[in-house]
């Protein structure tokens, strides 16, 4: 599984990539996590609000706020 996290670096970004961390480890999951704060490339995959969060090349997330454990987890989990 490869997950993405897209943000220029502000705290909810860097919020973000915390919490999928913890929810990959606490599901269990292998993933490769990779972190893209070049805004050319975020707005290459549509996401103007970040943070935004991409699972398995699938936009699950984009937005001022950041979703809380459950939801992160919920998305993930999605596409196992």
């Amino acid at each position: 599984m490869e997950i993405k996290i897209l943000g220029p670096g502000s705290l909810n970004d860097q919020k973000m990539e915390e919490m999928v961390k913890v929810a990959v480890k606490e599901l269990g999951v292998e993933a490769t996590l990779v972190k893209i704060s070049d805004i050319g490339e975020i707005v290459r995959y549509g996401i103007v609000a970040t943070p935004g969060l991409i699972v398995n090349g699938k936009v699950k997330h984009s937005g001022k706020t950041v979703p809380d454990m459950d939801r992160i987890k919920d998305l993930i989990k999605s596409e196992l």
